[in-house]
């Protein structure tokens, strides 16, 4: 299995080098947005998924192919929950130790209340928690956790990790109609990342086919009400637009099933992040693939997505 992928450019990260180290889709959640479908079934115990050696290498192979400046980030994200796997806090430090591209963790920060993830963590230039909900029974609504993964357990780990960690902390929102961007919502969400004190608030719109069709993204007056409820801190963080760099891929069929398997796409968005080929090639990879049943198809307010053919999502 590939564990490195891109650098992609990132919304927040500028250009990010991946780094997966978990199986699709090994979580904690089940959030009704997640652009990799539904969590089936739900995984809350902490392995050695993929050997971290194996891993760390792969870094290394991708790092060495590439110039100074041509990765900003180095981010673990995996197709779930990274900090799922035992070896994450290892990686970390080995990463750290070959190379000064910052380190970014992007989690739901559910384990946070355990005292040796923390310390994992503390290692990392940038954490990404996700605190979409002000109150347990939204939580509940949202991200339909593993029974264990509770609210009280994500609020208390991530106050115990701000109290440790001097890094940036970035919080996630991800902002749905209907959903978490009431007034009343947003004030109790904001009312919970005080108690937090994240560095930054990032306000996240579903801009890919979530795992509930019904979920839609928050309209312009949730996101004026978001901005002027959670104050300051907070700003709406927009889709990159920009190509993924495609030098570590042999073909445009590879690259298609490393990107879309961590972000599915439209065929108009491969096609412009894949600008290494022509659209033509990247068509024919697209049916190539779809026929070796690779990928599959995920349909989204009339445009076609392209997914991992093993992602979950509802007919």
């Amino acid at each position: 299995m590939q564990t490195v992928y891109g650098p992609i450019p990132s919304r927040r990260l500028g250009r990010s080098l991946g780094v997966d180290p978990i199986p699709l889709k090994t979580c904690n959640w089940n959030c009704i947005y997640c652009q990799l479908g539904r969590s089936t079934p739900l995984v809350n115990a902490r392995d050695e998924y993929i050997p971290r050696e194996t891993i760390l290498a792969e870094i290394q192979a991708t790092l060495a192919h590439h110039a100074p400046g041509e990765i900003d980030h180095i981010s673990f994200v995996g197709s779930g929950e990274p900090t799922l796997h035992s070896g994450l806090g290892w990686m970390i430090r080995a990463v750290r130790q070959i190379t000064t591209i910052p380190v970014a963790v992007i989690t739901n920060g559910v384990l946070l209340h355990r005292a040796d993830v923390r310390a994992e963590l503390l290692a990392a230039d940038i954490v990404m928690p996700t605190v979409s909900a002000g109150t347990a029974a939204l939580y509940q609504r949202i991200h339909r956790p593993h029974p264990a993964a509770t609210y009280v357990r994500l609020i208390d780990g991530l106050e115990a990790f701000r109290a440790l960690y001097t890094g940036q902390l970035w919080v996630e929102v991800m902002l749905m109609r209907e959903v978490n961007d009431s007034e009343d919502a947003l004030l109790a969400l904001a009312a919970v990342l005080r108690r937090i004190h994240p560095d930054q608030v990032h306000v996240i719109l579903p801009d890919r086919p979530p795992a509930e069709p019904w979920v839609m993204a928050a309209d312009q007056d949730g996101l004026l009400c978001a901005e002027a409820v959670l104050g300051p801190i907070a700003h709406i963080v927009h889709p990159f637009s920009h190509g993924v760099h495609v030098s570590d891929y042999a073909s445009p069929g590879e690259a298609i099933v490393g990107i879309v398997t961590r972000h599915p796409m439209s065929e108009p968005q491969l096609v412009a992040a894949l600008d290494g080929w022509s659209p033509g090639e990247v068509a024919a990879a697209l049916t190539e693939l779809e026929h070796a049943g690779a990928i599959r198809p995920v349909d989204r307010l009339g445009v076609r997505f392209w997914a991992a053919a093993p992602a979950r999502f509802p007919a």
